[in-house]
């Protein structure tokens, strides 16, 4: 019976996912879903002996972080040949003519601008997500692609029983957009486009964060045997009814002119996607045609790609102005005459850093060419050197912080200048106290930037111990706020005395202390104090601190302002320690052991596993080593897994005798032994 309702819902909402990320149809209110995702794990929960690796619950990825394993292709993933006019095009369209001679037909396709992914399906059911690597093999990333909605890791229909097939992951415009307000807010750098973005959240090593990104797919081609058409369109439109997702701009052309028709077409309209192109792919239909044609060492002779002429114009460059930011970086910013780039006007655009400065060779004065990084962000690409005739100085960075005057300072390895003085330059308070109050740190609602500011020049905040003693009287008088705000303002900071004490330390803003490593540091020392007193080399030894970090931590602490500050904070009721729940919860039992998890459980998911691992001492790791402790086994283990760990001596143990070495009690099951060999 609950075996039964739980493969029900199962069905259910998978079916509601590709409605609404496939065909873009949803047929229920998202607060619908939601609570019918909620009831399916918590039956889960339940009963873990109907654990699937494939059930819509696993989508929302783990906080847990482990490495990648490089996994060979079965069908190398070759690049394909490029082409820039309509001359290159015709070109590629008498090769194929001369090499057939016979009738052909070519699918003219968008090429999707994101990361390249080869899935395989065994029995309807995703197996494995590999990324392109050098061609040969790449990393897999199945545990992050599971989170992608759009991707089904439950087929429908009749396919193959075993087959691969490829496609690009994509961040959307909208994702993006937003991805790097949040990036700015917290002076991280920008991705220059959603292809970097969505490469790089693929490879990050915590599948929550992953899924946090809402990245997409679109898939383009079928690997296999017994595939179900002898044509690539044909195959394109049955893996649709399987649950893929296929770009409608997909065109059978007869001939060179529907060609350039579709490329024409599309060079304009690419631009009302909601995301990115950067040109049209050009494939020989017949998959027998294919198979003629052959490959060369390095891309298929039967496709070819047409690349989109990035859009450029030249204006001119009519001063460099420099921002400050919540570290004290220091951004350089070319202001510019306004110009009409990809359907926006552009008036300044970021020079990056001193280096990007000197290698440009800048003047003031100068005509520039500029361009959009991924159409999004404006960039100088070069200077137009015999347009100058009259020209200005040199544009040479500044020494000095233009809000504070303190001399800047360039740490070795790092191409910034930053500004030192960061208690009194007035946007580092200003930006620590924006990120104080920040929804990933301490969600003060009522501090925005504006209110900040505010507040900042009536002299009520100068740093963010302040926030605590706000007074209602102070605030309702003052213009813009009134008495409701200033009560909200009281109300978040009251609710933001409860927030954890690892979010805590990432609200301290100290630098190169992101959300990840803030955790790591609470879970390190446990408390303020411990943190305050750590050595460098007490730093060092915890997981992922590097020298730069330990020392931005030790240079955080050293400072008698800061020291008194977090003394204030302290006074004012803020979570300075971990909670006993997750004290009592993180053990040493596995301190200092390096764990890889393989196969499927009965007993508790892979993710709490490594959430176990994780909270008494241990490291999951991704792939097998010398170094490997042991690998936590479950039934059908990658056979790579167990051949390396065979050949290395390394130790299998079973999820039973995991547990017992935890002092974690377990249900009676059939006789296991606790070291498989």
């Amino acid at each position: 019976m609950i075996k039964s309702q739980i493969e029900s819902l199962r069905c259910e909402l998978e079916q509601h996912n590709f409605n609404y990320y496939v065909l873009s149809a949803p047929t229920i209110s998202d607060f619908d879903f939601d609570a019918k995702l909620k009831q399916l794990q918590e039956l889960e929960a339940a009963y873990p002996e109907f654990y699937d690796p494939n059930s819509p619950t696993q989508r929302v990825g783990s906080d847990n972080v482990s490495g990648f394993e490089q996994v060979p292709h079965v069908y190398p993933m070759l690049s394909l040949g490029n082409t820039y006019s309509e001359g290159e095009v015709q070109d590629y369209y008498e090769r194929v003519r001369k090499g057939l001679n016979e009738d052909f037909e070519l699918v003219c396709e968008l090429k999707y601008d994101g990361t390249s992914i080869s899935l395989t399906y065994e029995n309807g059911l995703m197996v494995r997500a590999v990324t392109r690597g050098d061609g040969e093999k790449g990393d897999d990333v199945t545990a992050n692609v599971k989170t992608i909605r759009s991707i089904p890791l439950r087929l429908k229909g009749d396919f193959p029983e075993l087959f691969e097939i490829r496609g690009e992951i994509l961040m959307p415009w909208s994702v993006f957009e937003e991805l790097n307000r949040e990036r700015e807010e917290q002076e991280e750098q920008l991705f220059a486009n959603p292809r970097n973005a969505a490469s790089g959240t693929l490879k990050l090593q915590n599948s929550k964060t992953v899924a946090s990104r809402k990245l997409d797919a679109y898939f383009y081609y079928l690997l296999g045997e017994n595939l179900p058409s002898e044509i690539h369109s044909g195959n394109l439109k049955v893996v649709h009814s399987w649950g893929f997702k296929i770009s409608e701009a997909t065109k059978v052309c007869k001939s060179l002119e529907e060609v350039f028709s579709f490329i024409k077409y599309w060079d304009v309209e690419r631009k009302n996607l909601p995301v990115a192109t950067d040109g049209i792919v050009l494939k020989v239909n017949s998959l027998n045609q294919q198979k003629n044609l052959g490959f060369t060492a390095k891309s298929p002779r039967w496709a070819i790609a047409y690349k989109f002429q990035a859009e450029k114009a030249v204006t001119r460059l009519n001063s460099v102005s420099y921002q400050v930011g919540r570290t004290g970086a220091v951004t350089p910013v070319a202001n510019l005459d306004p110009v009409l780039l990809s359907g926006t006007t552009v008036k300044r655009a970021s020079l990056h850093n001193a280096d990007i400065i000197a290698s440009l060779d800048l003047h003031i004065g100068d005509m520039v060419f500029v361009e959009k990084g991924g159409e999004i962000i404006p960039k100088i690409t070069a200077v137009d050197k015999d347009a100058r005739i009259l020209i200005g100085d040199k544009v040479q960075f500044i020494k000095s912080c233009p809000e504070c005057g303190a001399a800047l300072v360039r740490f070795e390895g790092e191409a910034a200048h930053y500004c030192p003085n960061e208690n009194a330059c007035p946007p580092q308070i200003k930006g620590k106290m924006e990120h104080f109050v920040s929804r990933k740190a301490m969600n003060i609602d009522g501090l925005g930037s504006e209110t900040i500011n505010l507040l900042y020049q009536n002299r009520l905040l100068q740093n963010i111990a302040d926030i605590y003693e706000l007074k209602i009287p102070d605030l309702s008088r003052l213009e813009r706020l009134g008495t409701k705000s200033a009560y909200n303002i009281k109300d978040g900071a009251e609710k933001s005395r409860e927030v954890p004490f690892e979010r805590v330390v990432f609200a301290l803003g100290i630098r190169f202390v992101g959300e990840t490593i803030a955790k790591k540091l609470a879970f390190a020392f446990k408390n303020i104090e411990a943190l305050e007193k750590a050595t460098l080399e007490e730093l060092v030894a915890v997981d992922e601190i590097g020298e730069r970090i330990a020392q931005s931590v030790v240079r955080y602490f050293e400072d008698p302002t800061n020291v008194e500050m977090v003394n204030r904070l302290k006074s004012a009721g803020l979570q300075m320690s971990l909670s006993d729940e997750k004290l009592q919860a993180h053990g040493e039992a596995l301190a200092g052991l390096s764990i890889v998890i393989s196969g499927s459980f009965s007993l508790h998911s892979r993710d709490e596993y490594k959430a176990m691992i994780e909270m008494n001492g241990g490291k999951n790791v991704g792939s097998v080593s010398s170094k490997t402790s042991f690998i936590l086994a479950g039934e059908n283990m990658g056979p790579e897994k167990l051949k390396k760990a065979e050949k290395l001596g390394v130790k299998l143990i079973v999820e039973k005798t995991f547990l017992s070495m935890l002092q974690i009690e377990t249900p009676l099951l059939d006789s296991q032994q606790g070291v498989l060999f």
